[in-house]
């Protein structure tokens, strides 16, 4: 209590002195030039501001570490920033998987999009190739694959088999059935419009499927994370009371058998739900 009592003083003595220190310069400053003086932020604002920028460039992976060294200092013990440091690598890869699952969703619909704007520049009277060029300007998301498939309808290429090597990406599948509806169209006369129409709506409902599956599965995921931080909830507990429970744990032998124990069993159940989630998600 007197530390904090004593720093909350320093603080206080601080900002006062910057603040009347601030204002003699700007009476100086007024008085001599006459002049309007050009006043910024508060420092505690560009410090806060600062902050934020700071933690926009850490990935969320390092907070990770962050904690480790926060525990360390806590249970003066290096247990904690060796876990944190362990970690690190784990948490990247969600982070990762996470941004390609998003990227993957993105180009579902995309493919979505250009299939409806194709069909109905089709309608419109277009020919293929002109449709497909204001389709593709119209729906992005594609990425690399899109700039291939555009050059090929520009310049009179294989629309279809760009379409194909597009479909490789992620998410792109459905641009093998857009490059399956464009030879039949080409080469045997067919509407082009139709068998759009259909496979559009094909890939509605196969996206709309999977978020109905992925809602479903949300109350098991959101039952995972609850259950695994149970322990940190303890430990608060713990600590509240007055038991030290990061003392047991890191410095006696008992207490890091315990810690070992508990976090064998933690990741093997973390695995095994993630692994009954993902086999439902590909089912």
């Amino acid at each position: 209590m007197s530390v904090s009592a004593v720093v909350a003083c320093v603080g206080a003595a601080v900002w006062l002195l910057g603040g009347r220190q601030g204002g003699a310069r700007r009476a100086r400053l007024l008085l001599a030039g006459g002049g309007v003086v050009a006043t910024g932020p508060p420092p505690w604002e560009e410090a806060l501001g600062r902050l934020r920028r700071l933690g926009g460039r850490l990935r969320a992976e390092w907070w990770s570490l962050a904690a480790g060294l926060v525990l360390a200092l806590l249970g003066a013990s290096v247990i904690p920033v060796v876990a944190g440091a362990a970690g690190v690598p784990l948490l990247r890869r969600l982070r990762r998987a996470r941004e390609d699952r998003t990227a993957r969703e993105g180009r579902v619909d995309a493919v979505i999009g250009l299939c409806g704007a194709l069909a109905g520049e089709v309608r419109a009277g277009r020919q293929p190739g002109e449709a497909l060029l204001r389709a593709a300007r119209d729906c992005g998301g594609l990425g690399d694959a899109q700039a291939a498939v555009v050059a090929a309808a520009r310049f009179g290429g294989d629309v279809p088999g760009a379409l194909t090597v597009a479909a490789r990406s992620p998410g792109a599948e459905g641009l093998s059935g857009l490059a399956a509806c464009w030879r039949v169209a080409v080469d045997q006369g067919a509407g082009l419009a139709a068998g759009l129409d259909r496979l559009d709506g094909a890939l509605r409902a196969e996206r709309d499927q999977r978020a109905d599956l992925r809602a479903q599965l949300s109350g098991a995921r959101a039952t995972a994370v609850l259950l695994a931080a149970l322990p940190v909830l303890g430990l608060l507990l713990g600590s509240a009371m007055g038991a030290h429970p990061l003392h047991v744990l890191l410095h006696t032998g008992a207490g890091l058998g315990c810690l070992v124990v508990g976090a064998v069993f933690e990741a093997v159940g973390m695995w095994w739900v993630t692994r009954i989630v993902r086999e439902a998600e590909a089912a």
